[in-house]
């Protein structure tokens, strides 16, 4: 209603009536929203904090970084740390080997986990249930446990220090099963009748009909994948011994302990921090918005 609309209704005598949801709000409900906002942005400091001093004590001198640790900005900017890191360490090779087993992995658990959620979801055979327990009993298990015995298995299949055992055994995953079981079994069964009616197997309905409904699903498993393999540590120190197949986070780790020379050399370190987290930033800005949601991809009725 505009405001001559409400001029002529008031000369007319007629009462005013207001349109909905422009209430004015209490100050109660003002000062509620302005806490939750202030405490939002306190929280949302203290999480970056951390990132911004790790990127600014990179371009910082070795000097000043010792010094003056936690200050957003440098005195004097200095690419040292970035040119060492890359000249003068492996760093080239420690990148390159965590980005080919990160993309077999990814790309791995994608199709492994989207086949067996389906099989869990869609098909009955004998133990069904059994193996669905067998599933949720190995997300309960310290990955730490089964360090040990993934070592022997990798030693015995005679696949230790290989591309082979970093990326075999992080094919599937069983969180990742779970949830692509949980978001099949969301989809209607009308839907598979009728790719069945016409002809379709049961590996064609799940490939060109199930599937690409799974959108949603398949980008929480492609960014849940992809920043696993990115991080993991403990697989690559059990299934590799050669610096040839060293990965980022073990190469990182090494220099955290001061594997170059002496001294502190936090912006050398940082650096490297700095550019083993931008992939996973970037991947997560890129499908956030896509992250799994259940109720899309539905069938309406």
């Amino acid at each position: 209603m505009t405001v001559a609309d409400e001029t002529r209704i008031a000369v007319s005598g007629a009462p005013v009536r207001r349109a909905a949801g422009h209430r004015p709000r209490s100050t109660g409900t003002i000062a509620a929203t302005s806490i939750a906002y202030a405490v939002l942005i306190a929280l949302a400091i203290v999480y970056i904090m951390p990132f911004l001093i790790q990127v600014a004590t990179s371009f910082k001198t070795d000097a000043e970084a010792a010094s003056d640790p936690i200050s957003l900005i440098p005195q004097s900017w200095s690419l040292a740390a970035y040119t060492k890191l890359f000249a003068y360490s492996d760093f080239p090779v420690w990148f390159k080997n965590s980005v080919i087993v990160t993309v077999f992995v990814t790309v791995g658990r994608v199709f492994f986990d989207s086949l067996a959620g389906y099989a869990l979801a869609r098909l009955h055979f004998r133990g069904r249930s059994a193996v669905f327990a067998g599933l949720v009993a190995v997300m309960s298990v310290p990955a730490v446990v089964l360090l040990i015995p993934k070592f022997l298995v990798i030693n015995q299949l005679g696949i230790f220090d290989s591309y082979t055992g970093m990326i075999l055994p992080l094919l599937v995953d069983a969180a990742g099963v779970f949830i692509m079981k949980g978001f099949f079994e969301s989809i209607p069964v009308s839907v598979e009748e009728q790719a069945r009616i016409d002809g379709a197997d049961t590996f064609r309905v799940f490939w060109s009909v199930v599937l690409p409904m799974a959108r949603p699903a398949l980008i929480t498993i492609i960014i849940l994948s992809f920043q696993g393999s990115w991080n993991e540590l403990s697989h690559f120190i059990i299934s590799t011994q050669s610096p040839a197949l060293t990965t980022l986070t073990k190469g990182v780790a090494s220099l955290a302990s001061g594997q170059l020379s002496q001294g502190s050399q936090y912006p050398l370190k940082l650096a490297a921090a700095a550019i083993m987290t931008i992939p996973v930033a970037v991947m997560f800005f890129i499908f956030q918005r896509r992250i799994m949601n259940t109720s899309e991809g539905a069938v309406k009725g």
